[in-house]
């Protein structure tokens, strides 16, 4: 698929990955509409951050994923989607799991039996680390199985589910991208890196956390938009689910450290039990194989193992210690 000869509908492009996602195919020339969430503020989330020159070659349509009616607006006259639109923090999906499956498997409905009613001809379905758990096996490849130990994560998998099975039952074109642990600017404070770099950038000397000792598998925001548009150019890529990961794992405390490297600094670490997720929910360990990618599609990582995660959160540091950007954040509060 030729990118350039399509009409591109992007969910969730108000968000982190979708922002970037969308800025980086305006930069290409492609032709692209952006759905956001909408609100009477009309804002656009970091979408509103954009340079106008990104803006002025953007259509934007507000909408709710968890409505079907609003979701096929969208969608008319569009060639490719590329569905990231979900709810993702998993604390809040402890004690608000309907929500989840609202705007997670329902909004993922929309879309596939949408695509399905106007003759779209792609869907690149987001997915995520999460739906395998802990790892049973390491280097994690497509084949693992899969358990859901969150309300977030089973989620996950419903929509995946639902996405997967139009292609099994209609012959919906759909791909599903599995990206790893994703980083960088304008990330939430809900993740990890962006808490510990926004707590140093404050002037923290005790950085509070969470588990140390589980394991991630940290993806650059430029390489998850690249697998992205990798994906969805690649023709091999319909029917199939693809890991986008950097083949590097690290614990939590490793982060730390390193980060604190890139910033200079010294800290102390404060374990705090309300970061801290249920025995049976916290997922220990994360280490992607990328091989399925490149082989499929070409996607190789820019930002891998140490050298590379080390890059990342040079630049992912000196975003968020500008005080413009900083100002954005409640870094001494807990963000659910």
């Amino acid at each position: 698929m030729q990118l350039k000869d399509q009409k591109i509908l992007i969910t969730g492009a108000d968000g982190f990955i979708g922002s970037h996602l969308t800025e980086e195919c305006v930069r290409r020339g492609l032709n692209v509409k952006a759905f956001v969430y909408y609100n009477s503020f009309n804002s656009w989330g970091w979408l509103d951050h954009s340079s106008p020159d990104i803006l002025e070659q953007l259509e934007v349509f507000a909408g709710d994923i968890r409505d079907p009616f609003g979701v096929k607006e969208a969608m008319k006259g569009c060639d490719l989607v590329l569905h990231l639109a979900a709810l993702i923090a998993i604390p809040y999906s402890y004690h608000s799991p309907s929500s989840y499956v609202d705007t997670n498997i329902q909004g993922t409905l929309n879309v596939v039996q949408a695509a399905r009613e106007l003759g779209v001809q792609k869907v690149v379905q987001t997915s995520t680390s999460e739906v395998y758990g802990t790892a049973q096996f390491v280097p994690i490849t497509e084949d693992h199985p899969l358990r859901g130990q969150s309300p977030y994560s089973a989620s996950k998998i419903g929509a995946d589910q639902i996405a997967q099975s139009f292609h099994s039952s209609f012959e919906t074109p759909v791909a599903v991208i599995r990206p790893f642990n994703t980083y960088g600017p304008r990330q939430s404070m809900r993740a990890v890196i962006p808490t510990i770099i926004g707590q140093i950038s404050a002037g923290a000397k005790r950085i509070r956390l969470g588990s140390l000792s589980p394991t991630r598998d940290f993806n650059f925001i430029e390489d998850t938009v690249n697998g992205f548009l990798t994906v969805a150019e690649s023709d091999n890529s319909v029917g199939e689910v693809i890991n986008i990961g950097s083949n590097y794992e690290i614990s939590i405390g490793d982060t730390v450290r390193l980060i604190s490297e890139v910033m200079n600094t010294e800290v102390e670490i404060e374990q705090e039990d309300v970061r801290l997720r249920p025995d049976q929910s916290e997922v220990e360990r994360l280490w992607a194989s990328n091989e399925k990618a490149e082989k499929l599609t070409g996607w190789k990582p820019d930002y891998a193992g140490k050298e590379g995660l080390r890059r990342g959160l040079e630049k992912t540091a000196e975003w968020f210690s500008l005080p413009d950007n900083l100002k954005l954040y409640k870094t001494n509060t807990y963000n659910v």
